[in-house]
């Protein structure tokens, strides 16, 4: 696998103004520079496409989708318009280290990993708080110790694209909140996952996360998960 791989990165947006810039600057300015940016504007009511065009680099893809679909839905119709043999993640309101990929691209040397994934900073708004996620991460067949602790975040995963297609769709389209869970422990029973210690990028908690607004769905998918597994 070449060094200078592609590496397609999926952004979903749903009215993610906010912080967008800030969010695309940490792309473009990625020491890694052969990526390519597939935006799904999951039908934003704001400036979000304004602010993601007057960002003039071809690598930056827009795409609209035809209707507004759960996060999950949204994730996979975007992997499909990819063309890069990496697949990363990152939301409108997340951002990165300038390394980050290019750091996580040099495990794959290891053709049995299918997921490098990193230690991320999470930052509180309202606390004005920074801290690192968790000192220690676990790396080869790893099934076992997320279904202890979560700790594969997706804004610090890349994933091997030919090994994620092994999979009908990456992402249960059912889900909204816990899709990124589901897939890391189906690929975790599969595939070797490496990682990188250090931070590679920092999860914002402002207030209006997904995760954190919609804690009562979150209960209802893990309940549905723990029955897909049985």
């Amino acid at each position: 696998m070449s060094k200078d791989s592609l590496v397609s990165i999926i952004m979903n947006c749903y009215n993610g103004e906010k912080y967008l810039e800030e969010s695309l600057k940490t792309i473009i300015s990625q020491t890694y520079k052969n990526w390519e940016l597939i935006f799904w504007d999951n039908r934003s009511e704001d400036k979000s496409a304004e602010i993601f065009k007057s960002f003039n680099d071809k690598r930056l893809k827009y795409y609209c989708a035809s209707k507004h679909t759960l996060l999950s839905e949204a994730r996979n119709e975007a992997i499909k318009k990819s063309s890069g043999d990496f697949i990363a993640f990152l939301d409108t309101d997340d951002f990165w280290e300038k390394d980050k990929l290019e750091l996580q691209i040099k495990l794959f040397e290891n053709e049995e990993v299918g997921v490098v994934y990193g230690n991320c900073f999470i930052a509180n708004q309202k606390l004005n708080k920074k801290t690192i996620y968790q000192k220690k991460l676990p790396k080869g067949f790893i099934l076992d110790n997320l279904l202890k602790n979560y700790c594969t975040g997706l804004v610090t995963l890349v994933i091997r694209k030919d090994f994620l297609e092994n999979f009908n769709a990456p992402f249960d389209s059912s889900f909204h909140i816990m899709g990124d869970f589901d897939l890391m422990i189906r690929m975790a029973a599969k595939y070797k996952f490496d990682c990188i210690d250090k931070p590679v990028a920092t999860w914002r908690v402002h207030g209006k996360n997904e995760s954190l607004l919609n804690k009562s769905r979150q209960i209802e998918e893990l309940k549905k998960w723990q029955k897909k597994m049985e």
